[in-house]
């Protein structure tokens, strides 16, 4: 990977903020601390260096939206990775914040995934009083972004048409045209299990990363990924059974406390199937590769979708 003017200086930057008593912020002796590029992609760079993790937002990050975040992540620190400074910093045009490093899930233990703390992790901020000055939850927002980049990518229209039909199946608000009919609830946007590190590390408790797309909305949106999943037939029925139970004992609003569940999820997972369809139909394009097994599974997903209209819970606006 090529240095960058950005990733040169938030490296240094990392270093500074890990060894601020040091001379020169030099490492400790005998051996130096584990450092490295974490990300490094347009939406993000994030370094590592000893224990601290610094990161580099999006170009159109804007300090009025991630202060508030930054500060919901400090005032809950049992439910969110709280931030070293609650302050973002200007670098090379970048607003860039700073964080305790924390263990990530295991990719290569899926069996050891945690679901079910994943799921409590979320009902308990579904249920957490959020600041008035948050703004609106970027999940439907991130979603349009992808289905904008599909637009202008090489796609045979045969692929992509049954992508753009599935989306425009959907209601308003899960294409980022109005308003989400939920605007209270706090959510963190874009829930993975990419989202989940143990804090201390390396086996401290599970808690949740990454605030760039937290704010109110739709809380089904946060379960909307596993349950696009399973449906798509990529999580087995045990694992999305494990997560939804422990969702629903937490008290998590986002579904009913029993029964059937798909009415509050099914347009978010059909979102966030098209989303994760048109990122792979684009990453596709652009390395000039066929789709592989799991891409062609989200298009065929899709292509299921358009000939059957999405349920949509009894109160929600269309």
């Amino acid at each position: 990977m090529t240095a960058t003017p950005l990733l040169t200086a938030l490296t240094a930057r990392a270093k500074a903020k890990a060894h601020p008593n040091s001379p020169h912020h030099t490492c400790p002796r005998p051996r130096p601390c584990p450092a490295g590029t974490l990300a490094d992609r347009a939406d993000a760079t994030v370094v590592r260096h000893a224990d601290t993790v610094a990161k580099a937002h999006a170009p159109t990050t804007t300090s009025t939206d991630l202060t508030p975040r930054l500060t919901t992540a400090t005032h809950h620190p049992d439910l969110l990775l709280p931030p070293l400074t609650p302050t973002p910093v200007p670098l090379h045009g970048r607003l860039v914040t700073f964080w305790p490093y924390g263990t990530p899930v295991d990719p290569g233990d899926p069996d050891a995934a945690p679901w079910e703390e994943a799921a409590t992790l979320l009902a308990r901020l579904h249920l957490t009083p959020a600041l008035s000055t948050l703004p609106p939850m970027r999940g439907p927002a991130k979603a349009a972004q992808a289905v904008a980049r599909l637009r202008t990518a090489a796609a045979p229209p045969a692929t992509t048409a049954p992508l753009l039909h599935a989306w425009h199946t959907l209601p308003a608000w899960a294409r980022a045209e109005a308003p989400m009919p939920d605007t209270t609830t706090l959510c963190h946007g874009d829930l993975h299990l990419g989202q989940l590190v143990r804090h201390p590390a390396p086996d401290g408790p599970w808690r949740l990363i990454d605030v760039d797309d937290l704010g109110v909305g739709v809380p089904a949106w946060d379960l909307a990924r596993p349950a696009a999943w399973y449906a798509c037939g990529l999580l087995p029925p045990e694992e999305w059974t494990r997560f939804l139970d422990a969702y629903r004992t937490a008290g998590g609003p986002a579904v009913p406390a029993d029964g059937d569940p798909w009415p509050a999820l099914d347009v978010p997972a059909r979102a966030l199937t098209v989303q994760t369809a048109a990122r792979a139909v684009t990453k596709a394009m652009a390395e000039d590769r066929p789709l592989d097994e799991v891409e062609q599974c989200l298009v065929d997903a899709c292509v299921r979708m358009g000939s059957v209209p999405p349920q949509l819970p009894s109160r929600s606006a269309k």
